[in-house]
């Protein structure tokens, strides 16, 4: 004879089950910079990304298994053209593609014995910043309309308070990349040192022609961290200088 199981217990046993396997990847970040919105995930692999182009101005994260966010990155780029041949490439948005993402993992997640153990992000970057897009699209097929930043995947939680604090939609490019590593770095609760060769970096770029997206690595990447390190210390020398006594004041 089975075992009963209430449609409730199901439900609870499967998103607990795709939450345990999606924290035990390691986490992405995602935030707007006064140049469109930066992408940035710890991950070693230099083959298997977590961040890839969908569309002209859209693009997807992902954290969680590799196989299946795979499957929904070339579902995404498949509907994208098909959608831009069929009709025009300006019809294509992220909203549209979020919403067939949120379909499909709600589908497996409700009629599947195993849920898909991924969590997504389309970002579409906008004319200006007001007009940037970014939706998260949870494993039950949940869709989240986010503003500013987000984290995922790993100690999402703690990375997004650490990012939270330093976040600034009209940072610089290598101020806003500072930013999200020092928010990567609380990710087991202990700071760790990370380098170019274990980051993943990509930005939608507003200003950039036709397609928007573009990778940012070995020595562009090197050099952004640096300058970033190099505004980061500028800015506490001048904050510690304000701090102290100037020549009428008792020291």
């Amino acid at each position: 004879m089975p075992f009963y199981v209430s449609p409730e217990q199901s439900m609870k046993d499967k998103a607990d089950y795709a939450r345990k396997g999606i924290a035990r990847g390691r986490s992405a970040v995602v935030l707007q910079y006064d140049g469109g919105i930066l992408f940035v995930a710890d991950n070693m692999s230099r083959t298997l990304h977590k961040i890839s182009e969908l569309y002209d101005r859209i693009a997807f994260a992902a954290v969680g298994r590799y196989n299946e966010f795979e499957n929904l990155r070339l579902m995404g780029v498949r509907f994208a053209d098909v959608r831009g041949y069929a009709y025009d490439r300006s019809d294509v948005n992220g909203r549209q593609l979020a919403n067939t993402y949120a379909q499909v993992l709600g589908s497996v997640f409700s009629e599947s014995n195993k849920p898909a153990e991924v969590e997504i992000v389309v970002a579409e970057v906008g004319d200006d910043a007001d007009g940037d897009q970014i939706y998260r699209i949870t494993f039950d097929g949940s869709v989240v309309d986010e503003r500013g930043f987000l984290a995922m995947g790993g100690s999402a939680d703690r990375v997004s308070s650490a990012l939270k604090e330093r976040f600034d939609k009209d940072a610089s490019l290598s101020t806003a990349l500072i930013s999200a590593m020092h928010a990567l770095k609380h990710e087991n609760g202990e700071q760790r040192e990370l380098e170019a060769s274990s980051l993943e970096v990509a930005v939608l770029e507003r200003d950039r022609e036709h397609r928007k997206f573009r990778r940012i690595q070995g020595d562009r990447l090197t050099r952004l961290i640096n300058e970033g390190h190099a505004a980061q210390d500028a800015d506490q020398g001048a904050a510690s200088g304000s701090d102290a006594p100037g020549e009428g004041d008792a020291s």
